[in-house]
């Protein structure tokens, strides 16, 4: 069995996501793939309340209980290591990990950032760009390296910029590409028509034939 281990620090809507693409598309029977465990490092994350509720086990690490980022991030492996992932995915963890915990899941360590990278890493993404004057906007599913926000590109969701849009209305159309594109991505990676490989840097990305036109959603 493949297993997926996520790791929120809010709402998790981009987990929920995730969760019900899993069951409709039932991974179970089709990926030999399961969500087993949701961790956050926030306790009042309601993300956890939507893994618990879907039978999933939850555990809650405070970071701030930590004396420094290294033992914090120590602490994190060795709970995502209990549930041997084959993937562990960033669905809205607000946390910069470190070298050697990006080291420890290289090329199974992946995020979901609000912007189309390399383009407004980091955070307050819609407000960038609409400062930017941007005629588009949207979401990028990455392999996470050491640098924040650089690590190679898995897939893309493009959505227009509208005239009138504030920094809510952005957020909200490119959050609703998000829900589509992170179970996309993940899900081609569980079947191994995408992976990863060293390139001595922050590593490429390869897809089987047909398939690198999944990677970009348009709205």
């Amino acid at each position: 069995m493949k297993n997926i281990v996520c790791l929120i620090s809010g709402r998790g809507s981009n987990l929920e996501a995730l969760l019900n693409a899993a069951r409709v598309q039932d991974w179970g029977t089709a990926l030999s793939a399961q969500v087993t465990a949701v961790i956050s490092n926030r306790a009042d994350a309601a993300g956890l309340n939507f893994a618990r509720a879907a039978g999933i086990a939850t555990t809650a690490l405070d970071h701030r209980g930590f004396a420094s980022r290294e033992l914090f991030d120590t602490a994190l492996a060795d709970e995502i290591d209990a549930h041997n992932p084959t993937l562990v995915v960033l669905a809205g963890f607000m946390r910069v990990l470190t070298a050697p915990f990006v080291e420890r899941y290289r090329g199974r360590l992946i995020n979901i950032h609000p912007s189309l990278l390399p383009a407004f890493p980091g955070l307050a993404t819609h407000r960038q760009a609409l400062t930017a004057g941007v005629r588009v906007h949207g979401a990028t599913v990455h392999y996470v390296s050491a640098d924040v926000d650089a690590g190679a590109i898995i897939g893309q969701a493009v959505v227009p910029v509208r005239p009138d849009d504030t920094e809510d209305t952005l957020a909200s159309r490119v959050l609703t590409q998000e829900h589509v594109l992170l179970p996309r991505c993940g899900r081609l990676i569980l079947e191994d028509k995408v992976g990863w490989h060293s390139d001595g840097g922050s590593g490429r990305v390869w897809c089987a034939p047909g398939v690198a036109e999944q990677l970009l959603v348009t709205l």
